[in-house]
């Protein structure tokens, strides 16, 4: 089963069950603002998932939508990103190294970083990955946490039946769309709505890898190239050092003269 989450936002209250479930299960701390932050309630470090709202009583929930050829993973240079055979996008910390090229290359714009951490790191919803696979949960703790089912978790395909089914028969109810059907190349996380609940920017339909890869595939390149640099300027300084340092041993310094006994008895001989 490759794993997905439909959210119909015609059913979402705003009432952030699902944010305090995924807070506490994954036990990201309190929220507050910061100097980068449009607000204290948008996605953060310590808030891997949230509701927008989209004016009136409709709200969307925001998270990782876990594409199925996610940007982030192509674009991370040491694997610290990886799509898993359920559908999740997870993040193993100990391989970043913090160069946030994922945090750019999501069309989303969904990872976060720790920017109060010693050590920062990505941070962004991991579908439960590690509990669910594990059998210590049934299901991410946002759609457990649901009060009216708004959003509700199973397979994907399955679910994107499910949304059509309901764009169907809901004829003038809903914005005949599923949302992350297509966008991307499509998404674990789906949407359908009655009003336009919009995207970031202007994602293209087809996949971001090949064209984040175009962009990245010199970073390699660009590593050996300054390592090369460094190591040639670092040989050269040396080798100078080296040069002035024998030219240095090899230069006869004149005598020092001193003055003896007899010297200072002849310069009182003059003086008389």
């Amino acid at each position: 089963m490759s794993w997905g989450i439909l959210t119909d936002v015609t059913k979402c209250i705003g009432c952030e069950a699902c944010v305090a479930g995924c807070k506490a299960r994954h036990d990201t701390g309190d929220d507050r603002a910061h100097a980068w932050q449009a607000k204290v309630d948008d996605l953060s470090a310590t808030r891997w998932t949230t509701i927008d709202r989209l004016g009136g009583d409709r709200y969307v929930r925001r998270q990782c939508r876990h594409c199925l050829e996610p940007a982030c993973a192509s674009a991370c240079p040491v694997g610290a990103l990886s799509k898993t055979p359920e559908g999740a996008v997870v993040y193993d910390a100990v391989k970043c190294m913090g160069c946030r090229y994922c945090m750019m290359a999501c069309p989303f714009q969904i990872p976060r970083y720790s920017w109060d951490s010693a050590a920062p790191k990505v941070k962004k919803c991991v579908f439960c990955f590690a509990k669910i696979t594990s059998g210590e949960e049934r299901e991410p703790a946002c759609t457990e946490a649901c009060p009216t089912e708004a959003t509700i978790f199973g397979d994907r395909d399955a679910l994107l039946a499910t949304a059509k089914k309901r764009l169907r028969t809901g004829t003038g109810k809903y914005v005949p769309h599923v949302y992350g059907e297509t966008e991307a190349g499509g998404t674990s996380v789906l949407n359908i709505s009655d009003v336009d609940i919009g995207l970031p920017g202007t994602v293209p339909e087809d996949a971001l890898p090949t064209r984040t890869w175009a962009a990245l595939r010199a970073v390699p390149f660009m590593f050996l190239g300054m390592g090369a640099a460094m190591l040639g300027i670092r040989w050269f300084i040396g080798r100078r050092n080296e040069l002035m340092a024998a030219k240095q041993d090899d230069t006869v310094l004149p005598p020092i003269r001193t003055r003896s006994g007899d010297d200072d008895a002849d310069e009182k001989e003059t003086e008389a």
